[in-house]
């Protein structure tokens, strides 16, 4: 019994001396960590590597960016030397952290960050036996990146992960990139799906505080660069179809209501929903957008073809209830010639007037009606001296014209726009 009361005892100092032999070494009970090595002397050089392990997400709803890092600082702290006759360094984990200086770096305009922690925390503590320190830890941060997306989606934006110590001034730390523009490393395999990363650099400025004063901050600069493939598939291609759809109604028989207009209304509530799908992703900007540009640009050529149709039938209906009016008031003159109807009515003006889109040729008495009403346009202008033949065919020619010139004009003007539009933005 007083055997195995000797063996707990033994475990229990072998413990103890461990422990006291790493603090000893150290010195860590000798003194105050509170305050930053050589205070009240020079501003303690702090060097700063980054190694840049993944970029995880861009987000233009939140304007933000995660990253994941290794971020390593250096400095020295004669109060941590000790003697060694290999001149080894120790290497500890983060529960020596706490006992200890390190400085207190934070993440400006960070909106959340963590160290991670599995299995235990990703921190390491590396000493030399002159007192030189080096502190890593890996780290998962979310920062803000002010985008402006006024060439969205043909943009390219710069986005920073600031770096600063929170309560030391320029006066007590000396924030440094420890190897200038190589301090900054990054794996070969980061990608992301929507963006190209074009490159990465740092530099340092100072900050200035009302309040507290100077202060040193490092800057991890990136710039990225939009993918426009896929916006091409599910935003340009489509909202060009639907413009060119629109279109169709210009070869369609004027008379024919009840196919031109489902196919105007149609084009135009899908370019409303391809708008509305496109800002539902985006931030409510104050601004215009590149691609807002060319989607409303769109809806107005759309919109602008059923307002052509609308015209054409309007003027349409004008023409006939004229025609009408003649026929009720113009007396019977069947059998009767005109000294100038044989040189002022053709085949060709009857088809012109009233055979569209394959409509069969007018009968006998469809044709004499019109006729009738061509010699009555001569005879009132014999009278009033307007200019004769034309009168009654240039209303009928105007009225079709429409659709005509629609043809050349709607789709000329819309690959202008995108010849400038694309020579803009590209």
């Amino acid at each position: 019994m007083v055997k195995h009361c000797s063996i707990l005892t033994r475990s229990s100092d072998l413990t103890k001396t461990t422990m006291s032999k790493s603090e000893q070494l150290l010195s860590i009970k000798d003194h105050d960590f509170a305050m930053r090595p050589g205070f009240g002397g020079p501003a303690v050089p702090v060097g700063v590597d980054v190694q840049v392990e993944s970029l995880d997400t861009i987000s233009e709803v939140d304007m933000d960016f995660t990253m994941t890092l290794y971020i390593r600082h250096y400095w020295k702290d004669e109060r941590l030397a000790f003697h060694s006759t290999t001149n080894k360094s120790m290497t500890f984990d983060g529960r020596l952290v706490k006992k200890i200086w390190v400085p207190d770096m934070f993440f400006v305009h960070s909106k959340k960050s963590f160290t991670h922690d599995t299995t235990t925390d990703n921190v390491m503590l590396r000493v030399y036996p002159d007192g030189k320190v080096l502190y890593s830890l890996r780290v998962t941060v979310t920062s803000m990146c002010s985008m402006d997306l006024s060439r969205f989606p043909l943009d390219t934006q710069t986005c920073s992960l600031e770096i600063e110590s929170y309560a030391y001034t320029d006066d007590d730390l000396m924030l440094y990139w420890k190897k200038g523009n190589n301090s900054l490393s990054t794996d070969e395999r980061i990608s992301l799906s929507q963006f190209l990363i074009q490159e990465f650099h740092t530099t340092t400025k100072l900050a200035f505080y009302s309040s507290t004063g100077w202060y040193n901050r490092l800057y991890i600069n990136f710039t990225l660069r939009r993918h426009i493939f896929f916006f091409l598939l599910q935003t340009y291609f489509p909202a060009t179809l639907m413009v060119m759809l629109s279109w169709v109604s210009f070869w369609i028989d004027r008379r024919a209501v009840p196919a031109r207009v489902p196919l105007g209304i149609t084009t135009v509530l899908t370019m409303s929903t391809i708008i509305t799908g496109v800002n539902a992703s985006m931030p409510r900007v104050s601004y215009i957008k590149a691609v807002d540009i060319y989607l409303w640009v769109s809806f107005v050529f759309v919109f602008l073809s059923v307002i052509e149709y609308a015209a054409v039938n309007y003027l349409s209906t004008l023409q006939e209830r004229k025609e009408r009016k003649l026929r009720e008031r113009m007396p019977c003159t069947c059998g009767m010639t005109h000294p100038g109807m044989m040189g002022t009515y053709s085949e060709e003006d009857v088809n012109n007037t009233g055979n569209y889109g394959g409509v069969p040729e007018e009968n006998g008495a469809m044709k004499q009606q019109r006729m009738m009403v061509q010699l009555e346009f001569e005879e009132n202008d014999q009278v009033t001296g307007h200019v004769g033949p034309s009168a009654y065919n240039s209303m009928w020619i105007d009225t079709h014209a429409i659709d005509k010139y629609s043809r050349v004009i709607f789709p000329g003007s819309y690959i202008l726009f995108n010849v400038i539009y694309w020579s803009c933005y590209l």
